[in-house]
């Protein structure tokens, strides 16, 4: 099973699988703490934890956890089996084909940007509306958590980008997804009265980025370019680095072979580019030989 893992964040544009994978591990880790902590009996001290996670509601408690800007996204609701296994089922469908078209950086940029989104927009509602609707306030109290912005974000990217593009659907047959993410947002926006309005909110929030992320990517600029660096740098910060190997040859022979090689890791590079930008499938059947080839070596 572990090398089953460590397979899916080497494949290329798999994107939508690697998160998936970190979802389900935050989620059994999680419930591992919690039947051990309540064995020995310290609930207390798995709530405590389970706080690091989870966003709060109230802004103070938020600056001193800021990093549950992210986490809380990775993280579900541990007494609802269905609130993991609906959104895993979500990001699986729209995330791989949002991968298929726009390769797994912009996927990953846009579960970030989505989560965060959801994150402002939630904490917004609970902190800066003057006299907040009591049902805001009742649905507070412990914080918020779920990959439900993200996933809508995502959803809603793929519909923007590949409106007519059609699912089958159990009992329903086919569906063109901008009718799917159509009736979801209308669902999340009945929501917003309701118990669970922050989380509702969230929806909505990670919805209209998933939107303005794809209508800023089709004028040229990526809001998303920012993670993609900042998550290659740490890629790098754990990938070892090659060893270094030492030839002696002729010199016309040396500097001959040194083109050919510069030659072909720019052409390389180029592929990635291309994958990075447009998805696998955008890349010519010479491009794909090309890129197997290199990855035999």
């Amino acid at each position: 099973m572990f090398e089953d893992f460590k397979n899916a964040f080497s494949r290329v544009n798999n994107g939508h699988v690697q998160l998936i994978i970190i979802n389900v591990a935050v989620f059994l880790l999680l419930e591992v703490v919690r039947v051990a902590l309540s064995w020995s009996n310290h609930p207390d001290i798995f709530s405590d934890i389970y706080k690091n996670f989870s966003i709060p509601d109230a802004f103070a408690d938020f600056t001193r956890r800021p990093w549950t800007l992210i986490t809380y996204s990775f993280t579900h609701d541990l007494n609802q089996i269905w609130h993991i296994l609906f959104n895993m089922l979500v990001l699986y469908w729209f995330g791989k084909l949002f991968v298929e078209y726009l390769g797994s950086d912009k996927l990953i940029a846009l579960y970030v940007l989505g989560a965060i989104t959801g994150a402002l927009i939630y904490l917004g509602a609970y902190n800066l509306i003057p006299n907040p609707p009591e049902f805001i306030t009742k649905s507070s109290g412990g914080g918020m958590v779920g990959a439900s912005g993200a996933i809508y974000a995502i959803m809603v990217g793929a519909a923007t980008l590949l409106p007519d593009y059609t699912f089958f659907l159990l009992f329903l047959g086919p569906v063109r997804i901008k009718y799917i993410a159509a009736f979801y947002i209308i669902i999340s926006f009945i929501g917003t009265a309701g118990a669970n309005a922050g989380g509702n909110l969230a929806h909505l929030g990670g919805a209209l980025m998933g939107y303005v992320y794809i209508k800023q990517l089709q004028a040229g600029i990526n809001w998303g370019r920012w993670i993609t660096t900042v998550l290659g740098w740490f890629r790098n910060l754990f990938t070892a680095r090659p060893k270094v190997k030492i030839t002696y040859r002729k010199q016309g022979t040396q500097k001959a072979g040194t083109a050919a090689s510069k030659a072909t890791q720019e052409e390389i590079d180029t592929i990635l580019d291309k994958i990075s930008d447009r998805g696998y499938e955008s890349l010519t059947k010479d491009e794909k030989e090309k890129l197997f080839n290199a990855s035999k070596k």
